[in-house]
């Protein structure tokens, strides 16, 4: 049995943060898949970067696709299904899919194959109006952007 949190009292007293606490929810709610291992790396302030053990498949078996802060990873192996008789298979050649709940201002930069592994690089690239800036005490914010 699940214990389910009650998420109503954040929409009472918090206006906007109704995409945060569904996210949650959808967390909490689903099961965490296992297929395949990955690793997420913190590599420098504001970059990242997801490393997956895609091993058996190739470049055109991925496909990783954004849409609104949803990172989507998967893999196809569609037709090349062999009639084969295993004594013992420890290798998952299954298809996959992957997501990753990316925040706000989060784009993938590139991603790369290599030895069996996914790259996918990320970085936040915080917008100007959205950084810190100092105000002069004594000038009128006003004054300062007719000057400059």
């Amino acid at each position: 049995m699940r214990n389910t949190i009650d998420f109503s009292p954040l929409y009472q007293s918090a206006i906007g943060f109704d995409r945060m606490a569904s996210l949650l929810d959808n967390l909490a709610r689903d099961s965490k898949p296992s297929y395949p291992p990955y690793n997420i790396e913190l590599v420098e302030e504001n970059r990242y970067r997801i490393t997956m053990a895609v091993a058996g498949f190739a470049e055109e078996d991925l496909e990783i696709t954004t849409e609104q802060n949803t990172l989507v990873i998967a893999g196809r192996q569609d037709g090349r299904e062999e009639k084969r008789e295993y004594l013992y298979q420890g290798i998952a050649e299954r298809n996959f899919e992957r997501k990753f709940q990316l925040a706000e201002h989060v784009r993938v930069e590139s991603a790369r194959l290599e030895n069996g592994l996914l790259h996918v690089e990320l970085k936040r690239e915080i917008p100007e109006a959205m950084k810190p800036r100092r105000i002069a005490i004594g000038s009128d914010l006003l004054e300062q952007q007719d000057a400059a």
